[in-house]
Order: structure tokens, then sequence, then C-alpha cells
């Protein structure tokens, strides 16, 4: 994948400006965005804002060595630790000063690394804070040739100006074909029929298999690999549906492919094939529970995550047969222990991770990250980065409450998305005394994007990439300015996000107009929840959240508070808002933890609450 020079906007942009007789008017004119270097803040890694100084240069004594290899000419100088494809290593030696060392241990790559201008792993490397600190500056770009960097240090790769960008795209077909190739293998019993003659038997009757045609195939998770997974199942005669609360539904029916919800995907399947994410909401997601609710004797493939099945759960499902079968490429630890359970289950078939272990996916994937780290060196900004450069202390210290409201209204609006019709269309408006010029919303919308995606996928969102996530997943964020009296100052009055054509999980965040719609304030330094729907509210974005819309009457307050305290749930604050006395109103209650299934449920038999949801912030 080529990189990109700068970021494209795939949004409209109207503004309102002031005229002498009104506060606010609105202008019909728009915004051209002047590309143009902007690094971004450390919270693109969900941690806190990193508003120190930056530390002092270090001085140290230039060996010969070290003269000589920079002398070598105006190149850089690329590290290569882990074997790469021919065609990626031909790619950077047109560029740059190549060396290839492999299998280092961690001093010597710190030994070497002071001497480089890039690095390119694979799994096997860890990429440390001390590497980065035996860098001394100069390393610009890590490359990781895969999808996962919990290889690799961000933060410290942040802190030292480093940007870290991956190869994500190139294995996609490589993996479907594995997760096919195991449905195949599981359904004859390939592997064990091959076991078992190898050893000197003959056993047609104990590997009678089933057939894959008229077979239902639940995907769960309708990403890149798992719509791959799809096409191909259908071209064997199976009927497919899936899972995914955010998947656009007209994306699945192109390919013939029904969204269904997950109670009812694991109920109905005769195959589960798992392409999800490993967020902390996919954790164990396929646990005793899920078994329980699964058709008797159905078959269960995992090329995705390790952690989403409870491993245990599954070799209890197995022994009851309430599981068939099962095919796993990946586990929670990897590799599993030699005595593990579940490996040496009879009716369990293995491979050690080798759904990108193809031919062509490790050239493309040497191509992938050569392109991008190349592009890096040459100052372009990287469509596949997983980080971003520090940003000034002094630009941080007036936009990080900003920042930090941007992606929690981002993060709080997507949950309030019901699953099933995809986020397409989201809206975002800022109300300022600043004059549009002097405003760039650039990094505000990166964390509003941030918020919208990273909570439902595995990808990283920062300012380098993403405008380009959001038009890779069919999300058009269009911004529009309102211009108003006051302090020009204070950078912002307001940020409002809506969420158009969509269902919502709360009602109440329905705007009259009909989007999800909610909206936040920075008061004294701390982002506030000022708007939720058409119900004005004034709550701290801290900790997590339980939204309630009640019949507006005496004694709620004590009555939510009380069941609560009971439970031991700690309140931070508590807000209500309301339409008129005596009719609607909207409690918004933060919470320390998030409180047990069965006091939400206490919460919601109260007679005066119609509805309410808990959202973590």
């Amino acid at each position: 994948m080529a990189a990109i020079s700068a970021p494209s906007v795939p949004a409209s942009s109207s503004v309102n400006g002031r005229t002498s007789d009104a506060p606010s008017s609105r202008i019909s004119s728009s915004i051209s965005f002047r590309p143009r270097p902007s690094p971004s803040p450390s919270s693109f890694l969900g941690r806190p804002l990193n508003l120190k100084a930056p530390p002092s240069p270090v001085i140290r004594r230039v060996s010969p060595r070290d003269f000589a290899i920079r002398a070598i000419g105006s190149k850089p100088t690329i590290l290569v630790a882990e074997k790469l494809g021919e065609a990626g290593l031909e790619l950077l030696r047109s560029f740059a000063n190549v060396d290839c060392s492999y299998n280092l241990t961690p001093e010597e790559l710190c030994a070497k690394i002071s001497l480089c201008d890039a690095l390119i792993v694979r799994s096997g490397t860890k990429v440390t804070r001390e590497v980065f600190e035996a860098a001394r500056g100069r390393l610009k770009v890590v490359g990781r040739a895969g999808v996962g960097i919990d290889n690799v240090d961000l933060q410290a790769a942040t802190e030292s100006g480093c940007l870290v960008v991956n190869a994500p795209t190139a294995n996609t077909v490589a993996a479907a074909e594995h997760g096919i190739a195991l449905i195949a293998a599981m359904a004859r019993n390939i592997a064990q029929a091959d076991a078992s003659m190898k050893a000197g038997k003959w056993q047609r009757n104990k590997f009678v298999g089933v057939s894959l045609v008229g077979k239902t195939l639940a995907i769960m998770g309708f990403g890149k690999v798992g719509s791959e997974v799809a096409r191909r199942a259908k071209g064997l005669g199976m009927h497919v549906i899936a899972h995914d609360p955010y998947a656009p539904s007209d994306r699945a029916r192109a390919i013939g492919v029904e969204l269904v919800g997950f109670d009812e995907a694991i109920s109905t399947a005769d195959f589960i094939s798992l392409h999800m994410p490993l967020t902390p909401s996919t954790s164990k997601m396929f646990n005793d529970q899920s078994f329980e609710r699964m058709k008797n004797g159905v078959r269960i493939v995992n090329v995705a995550r390790g952690g989403v099945i409870d491993e245990d759960a599954l070799v209890r499902a197995l022994d009851s047969g309430k599981v068939a079968q099962a095919a796993l490429d990946v586990f929670t630890k990897e590799p599993p222990a030699q005595d593990s359970k579940l490996v040496q289950h009879e009716k369990v078939t293995v491979t050690p991770h080798l759904g990108a272990s193809t031919i062509e996916a490790q050239e493309g994937v040497a191509i992938e990250i050569a392109e991008a780290v190349v592009g890096a060196l040459k100052g372009e900004l990287a469509a596949t980065a997983v980080n971003a450069p520090m940003v000034p202390a002094e630009v941080l210290s007036e936009l990080a409450p900003y920042v930090i409201l941007a992606e929690k209204l981002g993060r709080l609006a997507v949950q309030l998305v019901a699953g099933g019709s995809g986020v397409k269309s989201v809206k975002v408006v800022y109300t300022s005394a600043r004059d549009p010029d002097d405003l760039d919303t650039r990094l505000l919308r990166a964390m509003i994007t941030k918020g919208i995606i990273e909570p439902i996928s595995s990808t990283f969102v920062n300012l380098v990439n993403a405008d380009f996530t959001a038009k890779q997943r069919g999300l058009r964020i269009s911004e529009e300015r309102i211009v108003h009296d006051g302090s020009p100052e204070v950078p912002l009055e307001s940020i409002q996000v809506q969420i158009a054509h969509v269902e919502s999980r709360f009602q109440s965040a329905i705007s009259d107009s009909g989007e999800v719609r909610v909206e936040g304030k920075v008061k004294d330094g701390i982002p506030h929840l000022t708007l939720v729907g058409s119900f004005s509210v004034d709550v701290s974005l801290e900790g997590n959240l339980i939204l309630c819309r009640q019949v507006d009457q005496p004694g709620m307050i004590g009555k939510v508070g009380s069941i609560l305290g009971d439970e031991n749930c700690n309140v931070s604050f508590m807000s209500v808002g309301r339409i008129a006395p005596r009719k609607h109103a909207i409690m918004a209650i933060g919470v320390d933890e998030e409180p047990e299934k069965s006091t939400l449920k206490k919460i919601g038999d109260i007679p005066a609450i119609e509805e309410f949801v808990f959202l973590q912030l």
C-alpha cells in the first residue's frame, strides 16, 4: 500500500459567520482545509496527555565506527531485524542502506539502533522503551511486518517522536483461505484421519464427516477477513449469516449475507467462524453461557484472536458434546502449553497461527511495510500509522481538554447506536468565538473518529490515519462551525456530535430532527456532557455513565441512589434534565465501576423509569 502525502478530508464543512444584526447566522460558504503538518497528542494511544517539556538532548562522543557508517552516504539506514520477503527488501534498497541482522539479542539491538533511521520487525522482536532510549533520537520509524503491534512500546515510540506503522491488509485473503481450509478439514476429519493412517490404521467408519452444502455458517465479525470467508463459503453452497453490530447491511446484502443479532447467529448456526478483534468487550465472549445457547453439535473455527474464547469453557462444551468439533489457529497464550487439554483434545484441529503464512501473503506484507517505511522516511503521512509524533506543549495545553471531550463524545455517541444499521454519517458542530481560520479542527475530528471507531474494532486511530480509516470504513464525517459572541481566548464553546440514519439503544438520545445527538463543553478544564437528544444535562465525563428516561416525579433520585448504594456501587454525580415539570426527564448518573446486571435490572424495574442505558466512558 502506498503511503499518502496528506490526509484526505472525507467531509464537507460549512461555516456560520456573524452579522451585525444577530449573534450568529448561517453562511453558505465552505472551508477548504489546507493540509499542513499537525502532530497528534499521546492521548491518541489511550493514555494521559504528556505536557512535559521534551528531554534535554544527549551529548555523546561519536566513534570512528559511527562516522564510517554515517559517511556511507546521504541515504538513511534501515535495520531489518527479522526475515522479510525479497520484494520488500528490493524496495528498501532502492531508497536506503539496508542492514539485515536477524536473531539479535535485546542488547545487540540496543547497540545497533543508534545507527539506524528505521527498524523493521515481525512479531519475534521486542521494541521496548530501552530500544527507543538507545536510539538517542535518530530512529524515525518502526515498521511492523504484520497487523499486531503488541511487541512495540507505542508510548515510548510516541514520546521519542518515532512513527510506528504496520501492514494490516496484505494477509486478508490468506487468513480467509485458512479459515475455509479449517472448516473443510474439520468437517471431514482430515487431520485425525491422516494421523490414524500414519499410525498404520485404516478406520473409514470412524472418520465419517459432514457435508458443508446447505449448512448455516455464522460469521462473527464482518470485517475484511470475515467478508472474504463469507464469499468463499457461499461458493461451497453454505447459507451464510453474520453478526457485526457496526457492519453496513448494504455491504452484507451485496454478497448475499444476512446480518443478524448475536443470539440469533449462535443459536441457528451449524458452523461458527470467529473474526472479531480482541477488545475488552469481546474477551471470552464465547463462554459457558454462549455455548449453552448454541445448537447441539455446533462446529467452531477461530482464526481471529485466541482470547475471544474461554478455552476452559470450550473444553467443557467439547466433552459434553454441545460442540462437536473445533478448529483453532489462535490461542489465548501462544504457544500454548504442551499439555493443553484443548490442543490435545481429539475433537480439535489445531494449527500454529498460520493464518497469514502463505508465500503470497508474506511477499505482500513485505511490500506493504516497505512502502510504509520508505514513505514515512520521505516525510509522507503513512496511512497505516498506529501512533503519531508529539505535539508541542503549548498547543496541547490549550487543546488538551477539548481533545479528551471530542474522543469521549465520539465514544458516547457510538455506544448509543443500536447494532444492525451501521454508522455511516456523522456530523460535528463546533461553536466558537474564533474566526474559522484560527481554529484547525482536524485534531478534534480525528479524536471523534477515534472515539467512534476504536471501541468497535482493533484499529488504532490518530491524526495521521483518522480520515483514511473513516473513508475506508465508509464513514462520512461532515463539519459545521457556528460563530458566537464570546471571548476568542477560549478555543471552543461546545462540540456536538450527530449520527444520522441509525436506531438508538436509548430512544431519548434521538433529537427532534431524528439523529443520535450528544453535546459537550469544557468547564474548569473538565469535559462535561451537556446535551443528550433534546434533553439538557450537566455531567462530568469521567468514569461510567447511566442514562435513565423517567417520568418527572419526586423521589426518583433517592430510589436510584438507594439501589446503587445497596449494591456498593459508588455514585460520583447525578444530574436531571427535563422538558417541563411533571413531564419527562433524563437522569444522568456517574458511577465509578460497572454495576452488576442485576443492579441495572432493579433500576429498570422502577415503574417510573421508561428506559435506561449503561455507557463506558
